[in-house]
C-alpha cells in the first residue's frame, strides 16, 4: 500500500519559486566582474531565470543537454543555474584553476553545447576555442557596453542574448532524479572525473545545509559563499540561501583580504564560507589595518584542514564562531560539520579547541564507515584510524560516462581519506590514502607531476610529496634522482615543467637525492619520504 501524499518532485526551480513568493525582496548583492556592486532580489532572479530558460529553448537546449559555466560568484551565474536546470538541462561548472588541457578535456568529455563565461576568462577561452568542437555558442556574462571584440564563434553579450526572450515561460517538468549539475573532480590521479548531481540530491543537500545542527541559514542572515560555484555547488549555499530566505552576497572575482573585508562590512554579511587560504588573507589584512568585523557571526571553513591558530584568532579576537566542515565533490559536497553536541558542549579551553579541529559528525543522509584494507569495520574509539567510506542521498554512485566501479560491496564510496571517528561520532582526517596534495583548497596530483618531471633529460626518477605551508596548507616538493652522469638544475627542471601545468601546480622546491625509497612491490614509499622531509622548510614559507 502506498501513502496518499501528493507526488511533488524535488526540483530545483521550486527553490527559486519559493524564494520569489515568500522572500522576493530579499537582496542578492554581487561585486560585478566589471567592477561596480550590483543589487537585485530573489523575485528578479526568478524572472530572469525564466527568461534564460526561454532563451536556451530557442537555442535548442533541452532535457539532458550540458551548458558550461566558467564564471565567478555573481548574480548572473546564480540565475544561470536556475535557468539551465529549469529546462531540464545540466549546468557544468568548469574550474578555471585547472590547467588548459584539463579544461579542454572536461568540456569535450561533457559535450557541452553552450559556454557561459565571465570577461576574466575570455583570453583563456579564445586560446582553447579550436579545441572545443562541441561548443555552438559562447555567451559572455556582461552587457553590450562592456562586450569586447572576440574571435569566439557565435559570441554574444549575455544581456543582449537574454533580451531576446521574455519571462513568459513554464518550467519544464521531469523526474526529480533528472541530472541537474556536473562537476569534475581533480582529486584523483589521471584525468578529471565527472560527478553528476540530480535535482533531488541538490534539494536534499540544501535541506541538510539548513539543518539547525549545521549551517542553518535563516531569513535573518546575509550569507556569502566565497567558495566558488565551481567547487561542488558552492557547498550548497546557492540553493540553501533562497530556500531559507537568507540574503545572498556574491563576492565576484576579488578575493583578497581587503576586498573580502569591504564586502563583508558593506553588505552586513553574517555567515560566510571558504577555504582557509581566503581567511588567512583576511586576517592578515585585519592585522595590518587594525580593522574590525562588525556584522560577521559565523565562518564555515572547509576544503583544507582549518589551522588551529585561525580558529583561535576568529573566536578570541573577533568574536566570530568558526565551524569546521568536510566533504568532497562526490558528496555534493557536505559530509560532516563540527557543531557541538550536548555530550561535548561542556568542553572549554584547549579541550574544546581540540574537538573543533576535527571535521565533525555526519548529518542525516550521510553514513560513515571506517574500515581496514580488507573492508572490515573498525571501532569508533577516536584512536583507531582506517579508510573513511560514505553513503547517502547526495553521494555519487558512479562517475559520468565511466564504467569504473566506485562503491564497495555494501554500497559505500571510499573517500581516499584516512580518519578516526570517536565515540560521539566526530570524525578527524589523519591522512590521505591517495597521494594527492591539497593546496589552498585545490587538489594537485603528485603522480601527474612525477610523470612530467621524469620527462626531463637529466631526471631518472621523481617523487612528489606535500610539505606543510603556512598559507596554502600544503605545497608540492619535487624530489628527483639524476640520470647517471647528469647534474639536474632546479631552475631548468621547473622551466621544463612550467608550460605543461597550471602555475599553482608548480613545485615550490626541487631536491636532488641519490635514491628514492621503494616498497617491496617497487612502488615509491611516500611515507618514508614524508618522514625524511617532515621538517623541511620550503623557500619563503618561514
Amino acid at each position: 500500500m502506498l501513502g496518499l501524499m501528493q507526488d511533488w518532485p524535488l526540483l530545483i526551480h521550486r527553490v527559486i519559486d519559493y524564494a520569489a513568493l515568500q522572500h522576493g525582496a530579499r537582496p542578492v548583492i554581487s561585486r560585478s566582474v566589471e567592477g561596480p556592486m550590483h543589487r537585485t532580489d530573489y523575485a528578479t532572479i526568478r524572472q530572469r531565470a525564466l527568461r534564460l530558460s526561454k532563451r536556451l529553448t530557442a537555442d535548442g537546449i533541452g532535457l539532458g543537454d550540458r551548458v558550461a559555466t566558467l564564471a565567478w560568484n555573481t548574480w548572473r551565474h546564480l540565475e544561470a543555474w536556475y535557468g539551465i536546470t529549469g529546462v531540464g538541462a545540466i549546468y557544468h561548472t568548469v574550474n578555471p584553476r585547472l590547467f588548459e588541457e584539463q579544461i579542454a578535456y572536461i568540456v569535450n568529455h561533457a559535450e557541452d553545447r553552450i559556454l557561459l563565461l565571465d570577461l576574466t576568462f575570455l583570453p583563456l577561452v579564445e586560446r582553447l576555442a579550436d579545441k572545443l568542437p562541441t561548443i555552438e555558442r559562447y555567451v559572455v556574462l556582461t552587457d553590450g557596453a562592456h562586450m569586447p571584440p572576440t574571435s569566439l564563434r557565435n559570441a554574444v553579450a549575455y544581456e543582449d542574448w537574454l533580451a531576446e526572450a521574455d519571462d513568459d515561460f513554464a518550467w519544464a517538468t521531469f523526474d526529480e532524479n533528472t541530472a541537474a549539475g556536473l562537476c569534475y573532480t581533480s582529486g584523483t590521479t589521471g584525468l578529471p572525473k565527472g560527478v553528476l548531481y540530480s535535482h533531488r540530491s541538490n534539494v536534499l543537500l540544501a535541506l541538510t545545509v539548513n539543518n539547525p545542527a549545521y549551517i542553518a541559514l535563516s531569513p535573518n542572515d546575509m550569507a556569502m559563499p566565497v567558495v566558488p560555484l565551481f567547487h561542488a555547488n558552492a557547498w550548497g549555499f546557492t540553493f540553501a540561501a533562497p530556500m531559507s530566505g537568507a540574503g545572498l552576497v556574491m563576492p565576484g572575482p576579488k578575493l583578497d583580504g581587503a576586498s573580502v573585508l569591504d564586502i563583508l562590512e558593506s553588505t552586513g554579511v553574517t555567515v560566510t564560507a571558504a577555504v582557509p587560504t581566503v581567511w588567512l588573507g583576511l586576517l592578515q589584512h585585519l592585522d595590518a589595518t587594525g580593522s574590525r568585523l562588525t556584522h560577521l557571526k559565523r565562518v564555515v571553513i572547509g576544503g583544507s584542514a582549518c589551522p588551529r591558530a585561525m580558529t583561535e584568532r576568529f573566536e578570541r579576537d573577533f568574536g566570530v564562531t568558526v565551524d569546521h566542515a568536510w566533504g568532497m565533490t562526490e558528496m555534493s559536497p557536505i559530509g560532516s560539520y563540527c557543531s557541538l553536541k550536548p555530550e561535548v558542549a561542556h568542553l572549554q579551553g584547549e579541550a574544546r579547541l581540540d574537538l573543533k579541529m576535527k571535521q565533525g559528525y555526519a548529518p542525516f543522509g550521510v553514513e560513515f564507515r571506517l574500515t581496514d584494507d580488507d573492508n572490515r569495520d573498525l571501532p569508533w574509539d577516536g584512536t583507531t584510524f582506517g579508510r573513511l567510506k560514505v553513503a547517502g542521498f547526495a553521494v555519487a554512485k558512479a562517475y559520468f560516462r565511466s564504467d569504473e566501479p566506485i562503491l564497495d560491496d555494501r554500497g559505500f564510496f571510499d573517500t581516499g581519506d584516512v580518519a578516526t571517528i570517536d565515540e560521539h561520532g566526530y570524525m578527524a582526517i589523519t591522512d590521505r590514502s591517495k597521494d594527492v596534495i591539497k593546496s589552498g583548497g585545490e587538489w594537485i596530483s603528485s603522480i601527474d607531476l612525477e610523470n612530467l618531471a621524469v620527462g626531463h633529460p637529466d631526471v631518472a626518477e621523481a617523487a612528489v610529496i606535500g610539505v606543510q605551508h603556512p598559507k596554502w596548507d600544503e605545497r608540492p616538493l619535487l624530489i628527483v634522482v639524476p640520470k647517471e652522469g647528469r647534474t639536474p638544475d632546479k631552475a631548468d627542471i621547473l622551466a621544463f615543467m612550467a608550460p605543461r601545468i597550471a602555475k599553482w601546480w608548480m613545485p615550490d622546491d626541487v631536491v636532488v637525492v641519490h635514491a628514492i625509497p621503494h616498497t617491496a612491490t617497487g612502488k615509491i614509499q611516500k611515507t618514508a619520504l614524508r618522514d625524511q622531509f617532515r621538517d623541511y622548510r620550503l623557500p619563503g614559507a618561514a
